[in-house]
């Protein structure tokens, strides 16, 4: 397998300005109300004047191991040889109406998601897979006006930025292997 795609989150830059989450859903034309396959959560402790605040970017983190995959009752989920990016054929999935939505039960980070819409199809984020395959960054990527993201070969992100695992409201799974670098935010 070539080297496997992953995403990079500097949480120490991040300002949940959301623009990552509204350059996704305008890319992918998904109505506000929708699904957002990038969201953002703030994550906020302590009293006054002793506070907190950090905010979390969640795309799909594209695990080594990734138990969506094996909790799809349809196989409508798979991981890309070529990169190991997690896709979904949405044509072979049954749909919300026919299916327990073990792929959204077995993730801990809540990736895969389920329109509005009658019999609504899984969708997640595939890293922009079209732009990827015209050599431009995933829209979140190139979005973002803090420069707190960026994705490409896992070993690359790894060599540029180190190997934070784990970051305030993202617990690490080494089971899963998450494809994600991380600069937590610690004061």
């Amino acid at each position: 397998m070539a080297a496997s795609m992953g995403i990079y989150f500097d949480q120490t830059r991040c300002t949940g300005c959301y623009t990552c989450v509204v350059a996704c859903k305008d890319w992918y034309d998904i109505a506000a109300a929708a699904v957002n396959l990038m969201r953002v959560s703030c994550i906020e402790r302590g009293t006054f004047p002793d506070l907190f605040a950090a905010y979390l970017a969640s795309p799909c983190y594209h695990c080594a191991q990734p138990p969506c995959i094996a909790a799809c009752p349809a196989a409508a989920i798979t991981k890309r040889a070529a990169d190991g990016i997690v896709v979904v054929d949405r044509d072979q999935c049954v749909g919300v109406d026919h299916c327990p939505h073990k792929c959204l039960k077995a993730c801990p980070w809540n990736a895969p998601q389920f329109g509005p819409e009658p019999n609504a199809k899984m969708q997640k984020c595939e890293l922009c897979l079209d732009r990827l395959a015209s050599g431009r960054q995933p829209v979140c990527v190139d979005a973002c006006p803090m420069f707190a993201l960026d994705a490409g070969p896992l070993e690359a992100l790894q060599a540029r930025y180190g190997d934070g695992r784990e970051a305030e409201g993202f617990k690490f799974r080494k089971r899963f292997n998450p494809s994600a670098i991380f600069k937590p935010k610690t004061e």
